[in-house]
């Protein structure tokens, strides 16, 4: 686990745009049980592809998209544990990733991003692509 006074300003960044954070399984399980809507799932992470291309591209694509995912959500890999790992259930066969994003409609994975979409692309990339599930998924 990372100290949470090192992580704080990296959830911060999430929750500041409306994310909800995911910090135990029975979160998720509660959110996607019975789930109406769409939801975006962020595993959150130090590493530096989260820094500089996930969190930021997800920042991007709130402000630009005209149409929003009616829910967002966040674990923080390493630290919400048994949130992350209950995540990963959900979303085999995908490989564990993270940085990841998920995007659930009506509590079924619709769209998986995994770390190696996120690396070496940066923030616009990342947004312009969340901009066209937020359109597809969410009308």
């Amino acid at each position: 686990m990372y100290p949470e006074d090192l992580i704080a300003p990296m959830r911060a960044e999430l929750t500041d745009v409306g994310f909800q954070e995911f910090r135990t399984d029975e979160d998720v399980v509660n959110h996607l049980k019975d789930h109406k809507g769409t939801t975006l799932v962020v595993i959150n992470s130090v590493c530096g592809c989260a820094a500089g291309a996930a969190r930021p591209g997800v920042r991007f694509a709130l402000e630009k998209s005209s149409v929003k995912p009616t829910h967002l959500a966040t674990a923080f890999a390493g630290n919400d544990v048994s949130a992350v790992n209950k995540f990963r259930e959900v979303v085999l066969p995908y490989p564990p990733s993270s940085p990841a994003m998920a995007f659930f409609k009506d509590g079924e994975l619709v769209h998986f991003i995994e770390r190696h979409h996120i690396e070496g692309r940066n923030a616009q990339m990342i947004g312009e692509h969340l901009v066209e599930v937020f359109e597809h998924f969410c009308k």
